[in-house]
C-alpha cells in the first residue's frame, strides 16, 4: 500500500467541546451564588486551551455556551475593577481572597471554611501537603461550631489561598513563576500574595 493509499483510509477524527455551566448570579445586581465558572476557568477551560496550543495541527472545536461566556466577561471586568480601584467582588469566594476583611461571625466563618473544602479530595486536596493540613485542621472545627471562633484569620487566609491555588490548572502550575512561588511559601500568605492570585485569576 502506498504513502498516499495508507493517508486516504486514516480516520480523521475532531474533538468536540462544549463548556456550559448555569447562571449562577441571583437576581439582578446580586452575589454569584456559586464559584464554578471561574473555578473552572482557572482549570480546566485554561488546560484545554493551553493542551491545543501545543498541538497546532489538532482538530477541535470548542462550543462555549452564552450564558458561560457572559458569566467569564463579567468576573474578568469584576477582577479587573477590583485591581484598578479596590471595587468590590460580587462573589463571596473571590472577595474573601481577595480582601483585606474575612467575615467575623461564627456563621460567615464557617460557610467560607465549607466552601473551601468543596473540592475532590483526592485530586485537589490530599496532593498538596499544606492544604491538606489545614483541611483536616477545618473539618475538625466545624464538627464543632464552637470552634470556629479560635480559628484565626492568618488559617482562613492561608486556606483560601490553598484552595484557590488547588484549582490552578496543570499548564499554569508548571509554567507561571507566581503559582510555584505561592506553593513553595505554603503559609502565612499576606496581601501581596493574594493579590498576586487574584492577577492570575483575573
Amino acid at each position: 500500500m502506498s504513502d498516499s493509499e495508507h493517508q486516504d483510509n486514516r480516520l480523521q477524527v475532531v474533538f468536540c467541546w462544549h463548556m456550559h455551566q448555569p447562571y449562577y448570579k441571583g437576581p439582578e445586581g446580586s452575589d454569584y451564588l456559586l464559584p464554578w465558572v471561574y473555578l473552572h476557568g482557572l482549570k480546566d477551560y485554561a488546560d484545554m486551551a493551553a493542551h491545543l496550543e501545543h498541538v497546532p495541527d489538532a482538530k477541535a472545536v470548542v462550543n462555549f455556551a452564552p450564558v458561560l461566556l457572559e458569566q467569564i466577561d463579567d468576573y474578568s471586568e469584576q477582577i479587573a475593577a477590583w485591581l484598578k480601584t479596590g471595587k468590590l467582588i460580587k462573589d463571596p469566594l473571590l472577595a474573601a481572597l481577595a480582601g483585606p476583611g474575612l467575615p467575623v461571625d461564627v456563621a460567615s466563618r464557617k460557610s467560607l471554611i465549607s466552601a473551601c473544602l468543596r473540592a475532590n479530595e483526592h485530586r485537589l486536596i490530599s496532593r498538596f501537603k499544606h492544604f491538606n493540613e489545614l483541611a483536616d485542621l477545618v473539618k475538625h472545627t466545624l464538627e464543632n461550631e464552637r470552634m470556629v471562633g479560635y480559628l484565626n484569620d492568618q488559617c482562613l487566609v492561608d486556606l483560601l489561598v490553598w484552595y484557590h491555588l488547588a484549582w490552578v490548572g496543570e499548564c499554569q502550575r508548571v509554567n507561571d513563576l507566581r503559582v510555584r512561588s505561592l506553593q513553595s511559601k505554603g503559609r502565612g500568605f499576606n496581601s501581596d500574595d493574594r493579590r498576586r492570585l487574584m492577577e492570575l485569576i483575573g
